[in-house]
């Protein structure tokens, strides 16, 4: 059984937003990920099942292989559905912020746009520090993902006795997506006290799987090999890796939105390895470098993006952006691995290296 995470007057103001509500906004960060768009369709459909109307709302494009979700194809993208995104922000009783903790996070346009909206506001997020207004924050930065701390605010509402097996399908994927299959930040007995839960809806969790990680076309196969083979640098002396993508690169391999996810986990598989950093261009924002780090055991990813790459996220995962060239970027990286060289490396920092063979 799920242990309750609400206070009684956190469930008071909850219930109260949500029966005044009728028309409600629900949106996540900036390139969504599994658990961004897991927990919107889940939220959705759990509005849904109590009569609301619903609006779904993403910064930009999420990654193909997530439209299978339900209602994913329904969410409108603040940078192209101008109208409609007024529309629904305009109308809103209620905005719900999932998968996000700081307005930043949503960008700059649509940002601006849930600040500048009448709805109330609830936050429900597992990121630390979370600093918008809200009526009511349920923020638990010790969850392996939003969809756990919706699941279990779901719980403490009675709102799981009518859970669905679509439901449940949108929050099994945030989970498993967000602790890389339940490879990291899931040690914790609630997490898989959360899948039971799950699974006993009747969700089939392998073909979840598939769903998102069975999905390479044949150019994201060879992408990847040359990623490995060409673009990663093993920074000798550091257990640090570095792998660089650019636009022209992506066209090359003619991949889909999001064929770079989880091209960050890959170094990690080296033995010793304790901190990989991906550095891809923004196909968006001209000028605009993407960082995403993963690490394992205590190396403190969060600290380091929040130090030199104008981000955050969790211990072992997390993400932020550097506006420069990839060269520039590359040797920033460089930098701040030295600067954490009392936690990368095994004995006195050899100097760094460009990958040998």
């Amino acid at each position: 059984m799920l242990q309750p995470i609400l206070t009684q007057e956190e469930k008071e103001t909850l219930c109260g937003l949500v029966t005044e509500a009728q028309r409600v906004v629900v949106v996540c960060h900036q390139n969504p990920d599994g658990d961004a768009i897991g927990s919107m369709a889940a939220m959705t459909l759990l509005m849904r099942r109590m009569g609301k109307q619903v609006t779904g709302i993403a910064p930009n494009n999420f990654p193909d292989f997530l439209h299978w979700l339900p209602t994913a194809d329904e969410v409108l993208m603040a940078f192209k559905h101008h109208d409609s995104v007024d529309r629904a922000l305009e109308e809103a009783d209620l905005i719900m912020m999932l998968d996000l903790n700081t307005q930043s996070r949503m960008g700059d346009l649509l940002g601006a746009k849930v600040e500048a909206a009448r709805g109330r506001r609830i936050m429900i997020d597992h990121h630390l520090d979370p600093d918008i207004p809200c009526e009511l924050v349920v923020s638990h930065p010790e969850m392996s993902s939003t969809c756990e701390v919706l699941l279990r605010v779901m719980a403490d509402m009675g709102w799981t006795e009518g859970l669905t097996a679509e439901e449940a399908s949108a929050l099994y994927t945030g989970l498993m997506t967000d602790t890389g299959n339940f490879s990291y930040a899931s040690n914790r007995p609630e997490v898989f006290e959360a899948v039971s839960v799950l699974l006993a809806t009747g969700i089939d969790k392998d073909r979840i799987y598939r769903n998102v990680f069975f999905t390479y076309s044949e150019g994201r196969m060879r992408m990847m090999g040359y990623l490995l083979y060409v673009k990663m640098e093993v920074l000798k002396g550091m257990n640090a890796a570095l792998i660089t993508m650019t636009n022209e690169e992506r066209k090359l391999f003619q991949v889909k939105n999001g064929a770079t996810e989880g091209i960050v986990n890959l170094p990690l598989q080296i033995e010793g390895m304790k901190l990989s950093i991906f550095l891809r261009e923004d196909t968006e924002q001209k000028g605009l470098i993407r960082v995403s780090t993963r690490s394992v055991d205590d190396f403190p990813c969060n600290e380091l993006c929040a130090r030199f790459f104008n981000g955050g996220g969790h211990k072992n995962a997390s993400g932020g952006s550097l506006r420069m060239t990839m060269l520039e970027a590359t040797k920033v990286v460089k930098e701040a691995v030295k600067a954490y060289s009392d936690k990368l490396a095994d004995s006195p920092p050899a100097p760094l290296c460009e990958r040998g063979e």
